[in-house]
């Protein structure tokens, strides 16, 4: 039996393993619920800015027999709040959020301050990691980046930020080039205080929004500059993507991204993506939803659709909405735990 890491590892590297790993990756597929935080006896907002917490919280889920991961951070306004955003913490029930933009149009954009990657939140986020991984072990930890277009509607009114992706396509491409420069900048950080995998969440960049035109003209190439300089600098380090949405008219621009992973919504057939993706690892995507709302024998069934599907990778949608039921995230794994190997999928061996 493989352990966690290595599960996850080969996955992403679509090598034979005994079974899919269950994940839940963190940031914006955030896997902290009421029930864990009560569990584990930390809370939000405090972790969210204290480094010892914000670790000891991200191993909460799997202490709990939920998911094979440590995940962090808890929310996608790390970045926004780094560079002049205003942000409010939330509670332990309210994830945090921009409640004031920097900028009022992308031609503003060297108004922006510069990002520290070792100070503010984006510190706290590394020493967290640093912390997990001084402690060793065989659970991936997962660190996580707002993508590009995620957080240039952070920054800027989105409503504004699509217009002028039309209108002022100089000023916006300068925009974009300069928050991919920070975002390549913080996943390195994190890299290199000992992240195993980074997961890259651009839920704005979606397709469905964007459309394919602005989608090749903006969110893939800033995308694959990201992947491109992790990979360079650290070849070994797994990569995931996470757009949400429907994907499928996109679905030929992604096969060249370059990522370990790309993680769908639940709106996204796996077969129709595997049609399109055959060489790219695909993660996901029970429901957030039914992982909230429904039963854990409705979490068990769409967990085994998936897996009949042939996903490499199994984990939420969207990650985990707050009231969230225990018993439903660990249903996940444990109908992951008890897949067959080799039973539809035939990456899956009997090692």
């Amino acid at each position: 039996m493989l352990d966690e890491k290595t599960r996850l590892q080969k996955a992403l590297a679509r090598e034979p393993v005994d079974r899919p790993p269950c994940i839940c990756p963190g940031g914006m597929m955030n896997m902290v619920t009421r029930e864990l935080m009560e569990a584990s006896g930390l809370f939000l907002p405090e972790a969210h800015t204290d480094p010892v917490r914000m670790a000891r919280l991200a191993t909460a889920a799997s202490n709990a027999r939920c998911f094979e991961n440590y995940g962090l951070p808890f929310c996608m306004t790390v970045e926004a709040e780094a560079l002049g955003a205003t942000v409010d913490l939330g509670t332990a029930t309210y994830e945090p959020r921009v409640v004031g933009y920097a900028i009022d149009s992308v031609a503003q954009w060297e108004r922006l301050p510069p990002f520290d990657a070792g100070t503010g939140r984006p510190g706290v986020v590394l020493d967290a990691i640093a912390l997990l991984a001084a402690q060793g072990g065989s659970v991936p930890i997962i660190g996580n980046l707002t993508g590009p277009m995620s957080l240039a509607g952070s920054l800027l009114e989105p409503v504004t930020l699509y217009r002028e992706l039309r209108r002022n396509p100089g000023q916006a491409h300068a925009f974009l080039d300069h928050l991919t420069d920070h975002i390549l900048a913080f996943g390195l950080g994190q890299l290199e205080a000992g992240a195993d995998v980074i997961a890259l969440s651009d839920p704005s960049g979606t397709g469905e929004i964007l459309g394919p035109a602005l989608f090749a003209a903006y969110e893939l190439p800033a995308l694959a500059r990201i992947i491109t300089g992790l990979r360079q600098a650290f070849p070994q380090a797994g990569i995931i993507v996470h757009i949400c949405g429907k994907m499928h008219k996109v679905f030929p621009l992604l096969a060249g991204l370059g990522c370990d992973a790309l993680s769908f919504d639940a709106v996204v057939s796996l077969k129709k993506a595997r049609e399109h993706l055959p060489q790219t690892a695909l993660m996901g995507n029970v429901s957030t939803f039914a992982l909230e709302s429904g039963s854990p024998d409705k979490v068990a069934a769409l967990t085994r659709h998936c897996l009949e599907c042939g996903v490499d990778i199994v984990s939420p949608a969207c990650g985990m909405g707050n009231a969230s039921p225990l018993a439903n995230m660990q249903a996940m794994l444990t109908t992951v735990a008890g897949h067959t190997p080799g039973k539809n999928h035939a990456r899956h061996s009997d090692s």
